[in-house]
């Protein structure tokens, strides 16, 4: 079975770094999703693409992709850059550049 293992992004209704500081496993979808004739919600053949696993570290969900055999791809965890930056610093004059 072939599983992703990433850090998930916040909304872009969230401020805070809240529901951002866990790992998640995630199933590789094996079946497209289809229309459903009926109603027109998408289906799928496979349930598996709906279970989701909470890993506290990196390095946890590995070690349990490794040790039930699955092939795993883990995704770019990308970090917050804050620059610090004082209120003072927006009335600070930068004099011009002169060529």
């Amino acid at each position: 079975m072939k599983v992703l293992i990433y850090s998930p992004a916040r909304s872009a209704m969230q401020s805070g770094l809240g529901k951002t500081t866990y790992w998640l496993i995630e199933c590789e979808a094996a079946s497209s999703r289809n229309p459903e004739p009926l109603m027109g919600w998408s289906s799928s053949q496979d349930t598996l693409n709906q279970v989701k696993i909470k890993f506290p570290s990196k390095e946890a969900a590995i070690a349990h992709a490794e040790r039930e055999g699955w092939n795993y791809t883990i995704a770019i965890d990308h970090q917050r850059k804050v620059k610090p930056r004082n209120y003072g610093d927006n009335f600070k004059y930068i004099p011009p550049e002169n060529a």
